[in-house]
């Protein structure tokens, strides 16, 4: 339906933009958005054109945005018409205002080959990874120079994503960037699919089967097989290396993966068949129930169970199914797992898994053979739930469990199962806060309310060693005060240390700084030096040449020093080291404690901070004593509460930590560092990749002007800790001695 007049110069009011050669296509556009976009789509719809109409790039880019985004909102959602427009903002704001034309000219096209909102964030942010590493900068302060293959990429990036997965697009531009970053007439050639190089590349990331290049037929087949008309979003592993998505469904639709691979002789169309039968089954057959009252061991059973079930009933359904299904399954050997050595529930599971669809398993575990034949009666029955097979694995892994499978060595070998679900479906929870398996979402909570009680997120850079760059914005940093506790225990621990505290009190004496010190002979002074002269008017009464330095002057004698104290509150802090009666945390508490004492008798200007991680997206920063508080009831109560938990992701917080050194006044500025281990964190597998960032770390802080040294516990801290601090560094074998070495290292250093 037509809109009238009044309507178009009503929607012609709240569009913010001047150009006259709107006016023409004005009508059309909003004809199509009106038929599309809800009442607060055409709101947002124009919101956005009155956005790129004020980046001053004219006419063009407005054009652009109000002919493609209807349909491409109307396809993928419309938050994507807010993405977008704050995306040309955000360029417009860049040397690259000459990108945003091809940007917008292809971003319909974009769309509709990646086929989600997902995949389209994912693709943004790779737009504006490659603008941030090749624009270039003047004396590297300001970015100035516009990257130029961006314009090109933009250009071929439909034509890129017709050839190649995300993870292709994402490998391709790699390439372009670490080997002609700094060439721009070979990165254009290359980002505009001339280079023999960038054709060769694209070959080779070029494989196996696109999901939207058989988007249509693959809805018929689960329309016609299954009666099943949901709608299939993609997604890529290439845009969250982290968690490896897998597929699943909700009430958006069933999330494919936008690539599959030939694999053991399946061709990745049918693989896709497979994935979208086991899925459909279980909207058919699979009933959900409260997971409040399984443990995390249990659901993993029970998963598999109520997992083979379905695939029992597709190939009963569809025997056609079958040598899919037996091709695609790994087959686990009985023998592999060792169980006094690794955790193997897993791979008992992936055994009754195989087992049910090939009768021909060749397994002989009598517990295995007695469930399995129970699992088989069940299923002959003819009614069976989803709570039965529930019932039938709980007693399984009961029968089954070993101690050895709390073990965090988890045997993986033959275990996965690609083409199965995720199996969230399944699961309804009555209090989501008590479910041990819920931790991920306790851990966004976490920090939700860290947010809310300290700052936003810091984001930090991190060094990749394999590609001599920096990832942009990679790891987030949340801060916040540490929680208080009991201070009188470190009262008593300084009790415990009486001796020890004498000791350090007649040093501290002898390093106190006297408040002047006379500079005598000088010719200029703020006092005369009175005997000096006396001596020069009896030279010049004797007719001798008298010393002109007849004054002298005062200086400071004080410590101009900022010391930071990093802690490393890693998990592994927890442990007692061979010949100790106290964990390594009690032991630094100690130190700690008698060198905020060493350093407030002194007059230093001095904080303490602790950090964890539990991978890049959370690293946790904890002020102990601020650089302006004193050592008082309140930072001993801190220092008490401390515990350690998580991992060491070190860089950003040597990074974090300078942040705050940096800005302080003095002279000199040290950061010490009391760590226990080497770098690591859970999502990073290279043990390299840590230490060499981190080692990055040290070097910006050098150039600062920031001294860091290295307290290290690990009694092998000698194989990596000199790749990190060079020789800024020294190594306590005999943890036990840690309250004793860490004052006197303090003060050696700040002589």
């Amino acid at each position: 339906m037509a809109l009238t007049d009044d309507e178009l110069q009503t929607y012609r009011g709240q569009l913010s933009c001047g150009f006259k050669d709107i006016d023409e296509f004005f009508p059309h556009c909003m004809e199509e958005a009106t038929q599309l976009l809800s009442p607060q789509g055409v709101k947002e719809y124009l919101d956005g054109a009155s956005l790129i109409c004020m980046i001053g790039r004219g006419v063009g880019p407005v054009l652009s945005y109000l002919e493609e985004m209807p349909a491409l909102a109307a396809r993928l959602g419309e938050p994507t018409l807010a993405l977008v427009s704050q995306a040309v903002w955000r360029m417009s704001r860049t040397p690259n205002g000459a990108a945003i034309p091809p940007f917008l000219q292809s971003i319909g096209e974009v769309a509709r080959r990646l086929g989600s909102e997902e995949l389209l964030r994912g693709y943004i942010d790779t737009v504006f990874e490659l603008m941030e590493r090749t624009t270039g900068s003047i004396h590297g302060f300001q970015k100035t120079i516009p990257s130029p293959g961006l314009p090109d990429f933009l250009e071929q990036a439909p034509a890129l994503l017709r050839a190649l997965s995300c993870a292709g697009v994402k490998n391709w531009i790699e390439y372009g960037i670490r080997n002609y970053g700094n060439h721009p007439e070979r990165q254009r050639d290359y980002f505009s699919l001339q280079s023999a190089d960038s054709r060769a590349v694209l070959q080779r990331e070029r494989h196996g089967t696109l999901f939207m290049d058989h988007e249509r037929s693959l809805g018929l087949y689960l329309r016609a097989l299954w009666n099943d008309h949901d709608h299939l979003v993609p997604y890529s592993s290439a845009f969250d290396e982290l968690r490896k998505p897998m597929p699943y469904y909700d009430g958006y639709g069933i999330r494919v993966p936008d690539v599959y691979d030939d694999k053991d002789g399946i061709r990745g169309l049918d693989r896709y068949r497979v994935l979208l039968a086991h899925i459909a089954g279980h909207r058919r057959w699979t009933q959900p129930i409260f997971a409040d009252n399984y443990s995390p061991f249990q659901r993993l059973a029970i998963e598999h169970f109520e997992d083979a079930r379905i695939d029992r009933l597709l190939m009963a359904r569809y025997p056609g199914l079958r040598p899919l299904l037996l091709a695609l399954h790994p087959r686990p050997d009985e023998h592999d797992c060792d169980a006094e050595r690794e955790s193997c529930i897993r791979h008992r599971l992936a055994m009754f898994s195989y087992a049910v669809l090939n009768s021909q398993h060749g397994y002989e575990n009598p517990d295995l053979l007695e469930f399995l034949g129970r699992f088989n009666e069940l299923l002959a029955g003819g009614e069976h739930s989803t709570k039965e097979v529930a019932g039938l694995a709980v007693s399984y892994i009961a029968r089954t469990r070993r101690q050895e499978d709390q073990s965090p060595k988890i045997y993986f070998k033959d275990t996965e199962v690609d083409y199965r679900d995720d199996n969230r479906h399944m699961w309804r929870f009555i209090e989501e806060g008590d479910e041990e398996e819920m931790f991920e979402e306790k851990a966004k909570r976490q920090i939700s309310d860290e947010e809310q009680q300290g700052l936003p997120p810091r984001h930090y850079r991190e060094w990749d060693y394999n590609t001599k760059t920096y990832r942009p914005d990679w790891v987030s940093l949340y801060e916040t005060l540490h929680p208080s506790g009991d201070a009188a225990r470190i009262d008593r621990l300084l009790a415990k240390h009486e001796a020890l505290a004498k000791q350090l009190k007649r040093i501290l004496d002898l390093l106190k700084p006297q408040q002047f010190v006379r500079i005598r002979y000088q010719e200029e002074g703020s006092e005369l030096d009175l005997d000096v002269a006396i001596r020069s008017l009896i030279d010049f009464r004797a007719g001798t040449q008298p010393d002109p330095r007849i004054n002298m002057s005062h200086r400071h004698d004080g410590r101009d020093i900022a010391v930071l104290l990093l802690l490393d509150l890693s998990a592994s802090l927890a442990d007692i080291p061979e010949g100790c009666e106290q964990t390594i945390l009690e032991l630094s508490q100690e130190a700690v404690s008698l060198l905020g004492l060493a350093i407030d008798g002194l007059g230093d200007d001095f904080a303490i901070a602790g950090f964890s991680s539990n991978t890049r997206h959370e690293v946790h920063y904890q002020h102990i004593k601020g650089f302006s508080e004193e050592w008082n009831e309140t930072v001993k109560g801190r220092l008490a509460a401390m515990e350690a938990g998580y991992s060491t992701r070190m860089g950003a917080a040597l990074r974090h930590a300078a942040h705050y050194l940096g800005s302080r006044k003095s002279d000199k500025k040290l950061l010490l560092v009391l760590t226990d281990g080497e770098p690591s964190d859970i999502d990073v597998h290279d043990p390299q990749l840590l230490i060499q960032d981190a080692r990055k770390a040290v070097q910006e802080l050098d150039q600062e002007g920031i001294y860091t040294y290295c307290i290290n516990l690990d009694p092998h801290a000698d194989e990596y800790v000199q790749d990190i601090f060079g020789k800024q560094y020294a190594v306590i074998d005999r943890v036990e001695r840690l309250p004793e070495r860490l004052p006197q290292l303090f003060m050696s250093l700040t002589k």
